[in-house]
């Protein structure tokens, strides 16, 4: 049995939820990115009382237990459009619509409907936003120009990139990076 969990955005979330998990008692067989997967320590399904637990125990700390497909997929593209980014290099110019029909095994115009209606923004809009946050990330570290940062993103130009930055945030990355200290970045599961 597998559920399937909101707000899951990187290794440490999968720390924290494996923490609950303990703290509760629960075991399990693996825990990735979205989802927990208990094999058949605990049957088909949770008791229910368990089940609300755990899912008081997670909204405690940020995540949520997503109950309907929809919601899974919808899931399933943001963390599709994460593992975009954090391995655009290594895609060798695969576009993102290829990426997210081929991770989730759906048409992509299926998939890119379902997430304006549900979100209110598009697949293209919600990555721009990611994105924009990961150069945020790298413009703090303070250890690449922009133009490098530029490279690593996948964005044809320093000028694109800094279009894009100024038109989601309302400043240049220039001057994004001189005010470092002011907490301007965004949490990636509250996109």
């Amino acid at each position: 049995m597998k559920i399937y969990i909101k707000n899951m955005v990187c290794d440490r979330c999968c720390l924290v939820v494996g923490n609950v998990l303990k703290n509760i008692g629960l075991r399990y067989a693996s825990i990735d990115l979205g989802e927990i997967d208990f094999a058949d320590y605990h049957g088909a399904k949770l008791p229910d009382n368990v089940e609300t637990l755990l899912s008081n125990d997670l909204e405690d700390v940020g995540f949520s237990i997503l109950s309907d497909k929809k919601s899974k997929l919808i899931e399933d593209i943001k963390k599709s459009c994460l593992d975009y980014i954090q391995h655009i290099e290594e895609l060798d110019k695969k576009v993102l619509s290829d990426h997210i029909s081929n991770a989730i095994a759906l048409e992509y115009n299926y998939l890119s409907n379902l997430f304006s209606v549900v979100e209110g923004i598009t697949i293209e809009q919600y990555f721009i936003r990611l994105r924009v946050e990961k150069v945020k990330e790298l413009l703090i570290y303070g250890e690449m120009a922009l133009g490098e940062i530029a490279f690593q993103l996948g964005y044809s130009s320093v000028a694109h990139l800094s279009g894009q930055f100024k038109k989601v945030s309302g400043l240049t990355p220039s001057y994004f990076r001189s005010l470092k200290n002011l907490k301007l970045r965004h949490s990636l599961d509250k996109l």
